[in-house]
């Protein structure tokens, strides 16, 4: 696959102040190194405070490694010509909706960011119903945002990226502030913008069961890189993830007891029809 983002051993650190010790410990992210593929979907985990979120700001150029680089489709993101190409071709959807719906209609407020770039009006109209349809709120588009359930305007966000264009959206705890049926309605879009369209999907989470969906599952822990790999290789470490204080999913976390208490199981299953699959089979016996 094509090599789409790299990280190289990346240290950052939020301003500290005069006098203050800069050790070790004040850096939020500490020697990252990874690559991303172009139209791979990878969830980074962590638990709160991990670097997580401060790892994903790096790949729009909201943050700039202190030191290490960032290259977003061979650009550096230090290199001041080329903020503004990278912010076309990353896209970041925030944790609140309600941060990053700008306008009383929700038309318009999907068409916001096309505007700044100066994508000329015609194309603008094809591209804002496109991406509602796309996050299927088509209807909805002479609607007021503050009509809308907390799923509708994370997906009303969401089409506000889409009509940029970028070639990969990165989101950063979409969910967390959404009820089970927000989760779901988010979450589908995002698997079916990667699937369908081929746009490269970085899902910032601590929601294991979304993890889960990914193609490659990060963990980041006390600003390192623990774990990276698919979801089954990264969830079979159960004792590491829980020496780190990292949850895995409900499923398996249940198969892992029952295998702890003698019963035949597989070392890992991801889901609850895996899991319901491997206690039928126990079941027959």
């Amino acid at each position: 696959m094509e090599e789409f983002i790299e990280v190289r051993n990346v240290y950052f650190r939020y301003d500290i102040g005069e006098g203050t010790d800069a050790s070790d410990n004040s850096y939020a992210l500490r020697g990252i190194n990874l690559k991303i593929n172009k139209g791979e979907f990878v969830a980074v985990v962590g638990h709160n405070g991990s670097g997580k979120s401060t790892l994903a700001k790096h790949f729009n150029s909201i943050f700039i490694p202190t030191t290490g680089d960032v290259f977003v489709s061979g650009m550096n993101t230090k290199d001041d010509d080329h903020l503004f190409d990278i912010r076309k071709t990353v896209g970041l959807v925030l944790q609140n909706p309600d941060n990053q719906i700008v306008a009383g209609i929700v038309e318009e407020d999907v068409a916001f960011g096309c505007e700044n770039l100066g994508v000329p009006p015609d194309e603008i109209r094809t591209r804002v119903d496109n991406a509602l349809k796309a996050v299927d709120m088509y209807e909805y588009r002479k609607h007021s945002p503050d009509k809308l359930s907390g799923g509708q305007k994370q997906r009303v966000a969401i089409a506000g990226i889409i009509a940029m264009e970028p070639e990969c959206i990165v989101l950063d705890e979409p969910t967390a502030m959404l009820d089970p049926q927000g989760r779901d309605e988010v979450i589908s879009t995002v698997l079916r913008l990667n699937k369908e369209r081929g746009i490269t999907i970085i899902l910032i989470t601590h929601y294991m069961e979304e993890a889960v969906l990914a193609d490659r599952v990060v963990i980041v822990d006390s600003g390192t890189l623990l774990l990276d790999g698919t979801p089954r290789e990264v969830f079979a470490q159960n004792e590491l993830l829980k020496r780190h204080r990292l949850d895995v999913p409900q499923a398996t976390e249940l198969n892992h007891r029952l295998r702890g208490c003698g019963f035949d199981l597989p070392d890992c299953v991801l889901d609850e029809e895996e899991c319901a699959e491997a206690l039928k089979k126990i079941l027959k016996k």
